[in-house]
């Protein structure tokens, strides 16, 4: 059984995202790890970091990025599709450049897929999320903050990233453009697998947040979109931290070198108003604010609807 690790980026280095610790929590356990690399801004040094893990595993693929023709986010799946194509394993795994996984799952990750890898009705397998969020000692798992998600898939050709490279579907006899199109596609069967998913996409200075999620708003929105959001501040504020989990676990060994670097710590609040300085996000709006209490309060946590792209076959 081979596992290959794929994965797309463009412009991370200078976005504070944890590339070369995502792909070196993935390298253990798979054969080959395929990145679709972008051509980023000039100041972009992703590849020069990428080499200097100076590992034979790494398959690195040059794209150009086209969002007039992928708009609204689809660039990112098509990207995410480019990697997925190069692979070679009997199992994908798929980690955006903001993802990391534990090593005291390794084990667990290599069982599952051996377990599976001739029953035909597994597509793939689901991951648990922890969504970090301000620092490393927060987080969200909940309905505003997706608590699963297809993180390995069979390598099947049918199998396409979908929407904004969230998630996997099937889509056959697929015209390589319409990410976004369900008809004629259906959702994958999958097992929950006991493994976790550290993402790591909320977690940086305050500074470089605001510049992420402006340069976000205007891939996903089209250029010029971020004005909206940037006549508010010039520093991102998370909000109340009192609203998130608090995390009593451990995390991936490869992250400890940039969990000391944090040194925002200061500006992070747990009391006052619910956002100062930007729009709301969903986890700080009234109705979701009361469906997250439902789920803390009464239902242990499980989360109330939300999306789920995957049908779930039952160990």
């Amino acid at each position: 059984m081979n596992i290959s690790g794929f994965t797309f980026l463009r412009n991370t280095s200078k976005l504070y995202y944890p590339i070369l610790e995502s792909i070196q929590s993935a390298l253990p356990i798979v054969d080959e790890f395929v990145i679709a690399l972008g051509k980023g801004d000039d100041d972009d040094d992703t590849e020069e970091r990428i080499l200097a893990l100076n590992s034979d595993k790494i398959k690195i693929i040059h794209t150009i990025w086209d969002t007039d023709k992928y708009p609204r986010g689809m660039e990112y799946a098509h990207q995410t599709d480019i990697a997925k194509e190069n692979c070679q394993g009997d199992w994908l795994l798929y980690l955006q450049g903001d993802e990391v996984i534990h090593e005291d799952e390794y084990d667990t990750i290599r069982t599952t897929c051996a377990t599976y890898l001739h029953d035909k009705r597994v597509d793939g397998f689901l991951f648990n999320y922890y969504h970090f969020y301000g620092n490393y000692a927060h987080y969200f798992r909940d309905h505003c903050w997706y608590p699963y998600e297809i993180r390995i898939v069979r390598n099947d050709l049918d199998i396409h990233s979908f929407k904004d490279a969230q998630s996997f579907r099937r889509i056959p006899n697929f015209d390589g453009v319409s990410y976004r199109e369900k008809e004629g596609t259906s959702k994958l069967n999958v097992v929950k697998m006991d493994a976790h998913i550290f993402h790591y996409g909320w977690v940086r200075p305050p500074k470089l947040m605001f510049k992420k999620c402006t340069y976000f708003y205007n891939w996903n929105k089209g250029k010029g979109a971020a004005n909206d959001y940037t006549k508010y501040a010039q520093e991102y504020d998370y909000g109340r931290m009192d609203y998130c989990l608090s995390f009593k676990g451990t995390h991936p060994s490869v992250m400890a070198s940039r969990i000391k670097l944090l040194d925002w710590q200061d500006s992070l609040r747990f009391s006052g108003p619910h956002v100062i300085g930007r729009p709301k996000a969903k986890h700080e709006k009234p109705k979701y604010r009361f469906i997250l209490w439902l789920e803390r309060t009464f239902l242990g946590g499980k989360v109330l609807g939300g999306y789920k792209n995957y049908n779930l076959i039952k160990k």
